[in-house]
Parts: structure tokens; C-alpha cells; sequence
């Protein structure tokens, strides 16, 4: 990617994507400390600088690929591998403050590579007050911004989030909050049931029925009810969660296909309540527009659902500004990298979810 200026004079071109899935043999690595409170602290020890190694052998073969010089490329900016993320909101615990942890060792993808890596930008972001997420509202603030259109930057991953960038672009309006589920209890059910990593433009949840009853007491949960801005993870939506809310509904002999289809209504509801209920939407003339990005972009079911529950906005993908969808977060940490060489912070007020602090951590080659 190319990037150009800072701050508010930040321009970006994508010259070149890839997206290169882990095979099922690393998944099962990371599985056994992914998002778990007891693991074997030698197997994370060992995948922190395993896995920095390994993306950095995947950049290295994405720029032969390319025919790109690594001597050319100014920076590398890695978000790595979440593990774990554990908000004040999840852990409850008073004297602890909001925490998260990415592993994929920043020193080892830049010995690797040869190339000046940043990484671990979401520990300056709990240091300042914050919860380690959403980052994307600073890059989509830079790149995405529009006057006189009040855009929401939808994104929907394992977890759905969004950012309100205002149409008059001040910045301390700016609001950036975590949803609920986007796609990971809809993947967790495909791989239980179906042995697929995800369910392919929703043609298994298609099948199905929605169960109302299940609906409700997915959303009973004390998340659902703390202010905004919030995040969570799959920590809290889980298979475990699912089988408790099935249990509570009496709708644990729902066949797979119904599962599927509930939980994808579930993903929409929560997303288009989170909107409503924290947007003065309703009473400004100005144009809404919500473009999407993220897995979830890639079910059609989904988006219907969204579409029909916001019907006041008009429903887009990023594609349509310029960026890939599936780049998207790519390209927001290459912005966040550009800021803390280039930049700086931009003023973001004080409020809160949205500390202004620059972020990334640097990792030289030699």
C-alpha cells in the first residue's frame, strides 16, 4: 500500500492484496490458547515468536509474488494474532484495567524480513483509557470521511463493529463501539455441524427457520445492556453461550439449519439496535449511508436482515469507496503506522472508547 501525507491529508492506494488462510494445522495451534482463561503458558510462549516468523515468511513470499523488492517497502505494520481480550466490562475485576494480548512478535517478523515492522497497537490504546477496540475508527476518521454525509463504517468480523464518522468531520463526534456478534458463533455452529470454516453465502442458514424464542435469549445478556461505547469477543460468545441460551429457550432439539438461521437474525438485530440506540439518527436531514466490510459482507442473509431492521439508511460495501472490503483492516493498521512515523495524534476530545494517542510499537531489522 501507498500512503501519502498524515492526519487529515492522508491518502492511500492499494497496489497490492492477498489474503493467505492459515491451514487447519496452525488454527489448531492458536485453538489451544485462543480466547481460553487456562492454557499451557509454554504453548503461548512458543507461538508468539512462531507465529511473528510465520507472517513474516508470508510477507516475504507475498512480495516475490509481486516483484517487489523488500529493500522498497518503508514499513510493515502487523496487528498479529488476538488471543485474548478482557475489557473491565467482561472481567469485573476493579483493580484490574482493561486488557488484551496479540502475539505474533513484532522483532522476529522485522528479523525476518528485513523490513521495519510496527505492531502491538492496541496496548497504547488500553493504556490511555481505552479497551484495545475498535482501532478502526482512527483509520476509517483519516481515509473515509465525507462532508456533508454521516457515514457508519460497518465492520463484520468475528465480532461486529462500527464507526460514526459525522458529516460536519468533527473529529470529537466521532463515536466507535463494538455490537455483539458478527460472524463467530455463525462459523463456530458451521464447523460443529458441518465441518466447513464458514457458511458460504448462507446457504445453509437459508434452509432454516428462525426460532424467536432462541433470538430473545441470545440477546438476554448483560452485555446487551451496558452504555455505550463497549467491546467484547468471543470470551463471552462462545458455543458455551449458545448452549445456555438454547437451554433457557427449551430449543436445544433445533435442527443445525435453524441454529444458523437464528443466530445470523441474532447478529443482525444486535447490530441494528446498537445503531439506533446510540446515533441521533432520526433527527438529522443529512444523508445516512453504512458501508460494509468484513466477513460478514459475504452473506447475503445478514445483509438483508440489517437492510430490512435500518430501513432509513442506505446499505453499501466499502468497495464502492475505493477499498476492498477484505482489505479494509489491512489497510486501517498501514494508516495507524503512517500516523505514528509520519503523524501524530489527531484530537479526538475526550470521549470516551476514543483516546487520542498515536499507536504501534517499533521493531527494527538490525
Amino acid at each position: 500500500m501507498r500512503v501519502r501525507g498524515a492526519r487529515g491529508e492522508t491518502q492511500v492506494r492499494v497496489l497490492n492484496f492477498k489474503t493467505v488462510p492459515f491451514d487447519e494445522s496452525i488454527k489448531d495451534e492458536i485453538r489451544k490458547v485462543f480466547a481460553r482463561r487456562e492454557i499451557d503458558f509454554q504453548q503461548l510462549a512458543l507461538l508468539n515468536p512462531w507465529i511473528g516468523n510465520l507472517h513474516g515468511s508470508i510477507v516475504l513470499d507475498c512480495l516475490k509474488e509481486w516483484n517487489v523488492n523488500s529493500a522498497d517497502i518503508d514499513c510493515i505494520a502487523s496487528h498479529g494474532q488476538t488471543v485474548f481480550h478482557a475489557p473491565k466490562i467482561l472481567h469485573g475485576l476493579a483493580k484490574f484495567p482493561n486488557a488484551t494480548l496479540q502475539i505474533g512478535d513484532g522483532d522476529h517478523m522485522a528479523v525476518t524480513t528485513g523490513i521495519i515492522t510496527l505492531s502491538d497497537f492496541r496496548q497504547k490504546h488500553c493504556a490511555a483509557g481505552g479497551e484495545g477496540a475498535p482501532l478502526a475508527v482512527y483509520g476509517d476518521y483519516l481515509i473515509f470521511s465525507k462532508p456533508g454525509e454521516n457515514r457508519i463504517l460497518l465492520n463484520m468480523g468475528g465480532i461486529a463493529n462500527f464507526t460514526y464518522l459525522p458529516a460536519n468531520l468533527n473529529a470529537d463526534e466521532v463515536f466507535a463501539t463494538d455490537t455483539g456478534t458478527g460472524n463467530t458463533l455463525i462459523d463456530a455452529v458451521t464447523r460443529k455441524y458441518f465441518d466447513l470454516p464458514y457458511d458460504e453465502n448462507a446457504e445453509i442458514a437459508q434452509r432454516g427457520v428462525i426460532n424467536e424464542a432462541l433470538v430473545t435469549e441470545l440477546k438476554n445478556d448483560p452485555f446487551f445492556q451496558k452504555t455505550f461505547p463497549k467491546t467484547t469477543g468471543p470470551e463471552l460468545f462462545n458455543l458455551d453461550y449458545l448452549q445456555r441460551a438454547q437451554q433457557r429457550s427449551q430449543t436445544e432439539e433445533l435442527s443445525p439449519e435453524d441454529v444458523l438461521a437464528t443466530l445470523t437474525r441474532f447478529s443482525a438485530e444486535t447490530i441494528a439496535k446498537a445503531v439506533k440506540q446510540s446515533l441521533d439518527w432520526h433527527e438529522s436531514s443529512t444523508q445516512w449511508v453504512i458501508y460494509a466490510s468484513g466477513g460478514g459482507v459475504h452473506n447475503p442473509l445478514l445483509l438483508a436482515h440489517i437492510q430490512e431492521l435500518l430501513p432509513k439508511f442506505s446499505l453499501r460495501k466499502t468497495d464502492e469507496l475505493g477499498i476492498l472490503g477484505d482489505a479494509k483492516e489491512a489497510v486501517l493498521f498501514a494508516t495507524l503506522a503512517n500516523e505514528a512515523l509520519a503523524g501524530g495524534k489527531t484530537n479526538f476530545g475526550h470521549r470516551q472508547g476514543v483516546p487520542s494517542v498515536s499507536m504501534g510499537k517499533i521493531s527494527f531489522p538490525h
